[in-house]
């Protein structure tokens, strides 16, 4: 074989190679916007010197046949003291189900807050001042339905919840059930898709009346402990589907 040939052979497979990695690399990343905490809000004070917040993505974007979503939910600490043992919870409710936080641990049913329908418990044994700690989260959307996302951030005992973003809605008002995604914004309420491709006339509507939304089974014992059978809630209230 003559290096001519040769050199063209090789140049060939670097070309395919290179456009290979270039595919991946680009399915592979998710443009989520800049992080927000948008729907938070402090429930119980902090020790002195610590001030916790959650932050999630302005964006993210559900795959039309599969429902699957990722997003990153982050905790952070913007006192001037160490927070000392924390937890983080990731509860999804209505069409968002939480599959999985990466690092954490599922919740098991009698523990989830009423009206969620999936959560996982993120322990951190201390969150220094000035730094903050992200999770990846795998979920699911049922772009027929509405869908909302809660971060709570308690003592590591579940007795006292310092902070809460949510349940905040993921939604869009424009759907594109013909297209591969559809892109869903941080504090919107989903226009749900029917099942002939179109969209109902009105939104659904979610749950019981919101303001509180109180724990399961297991937040009673922590209701008679304390405080956090409370969960916070922003817009109008919910239907069970």
């Amino acid at each position: 074989m003559s290096s001519r040939r040769m050199t063209t052979i090789a140049g060939s497979l670097v070309t395919a190679s290179f456009s290979t990695v270039m595919i991946f690399s680009f399915t592979a990343s998710a443009d989520e916007g800049p992080a927000s905490s948008k729907g938070g809000k402090a429930v119980d004070a902090a020790p002195a010197g610590v001030k916790l917040t959650t932050t999630l993505p302005e964006k993210i974007s559900v795959d039309n046949s599969s429902q699957k979503t990722d997003l990153t939910a982050g905790v952070k600490n913007d006192g001037t003291k160490d927070s000392g043992k924390i937890r983080l919870l990731v509860v999804g409710f209505d069409g968002l189900t939480v599959k999985n936080v990466q690092g954490c641990s599922p919740m098991e049913e009698k523990d989830l807050p009423e009206g969620s329908n999936s959560g996982f418990v993120c322990s951190i044994d201390n969150l220094a001042a000035g730094k903050s700690k992200s999770y990846a989260v795998d979920a699911t959307f049922d772009l027929k339905k509405t869908g909302k996302i809660c971060l709570p951030v308690q003592t590591g005992d579940g007795k006292k919840t310092f902070w809460q973003q949510g349940p905040v809605p993921f939604g869009t008002t424009n759907p594109s059930p013909n297209a591969p995604a559809t892109p869903l914004l941080l504090g919107t309420d989903n226009k749900p898709v029917s099942p002939g491709g179109g969209t109902p006339s009105e939104l659904p509507k979610t749950g019981p009346a919101r303001d509180l939304l109180p724990l399961g089974a297991a937040g009673a014992s922590l209701m008679a402990a304390g405080v956090a059978g409370m969960w916070w809630s922003q817009r109008r209230p919910r239907r069970t589907v």
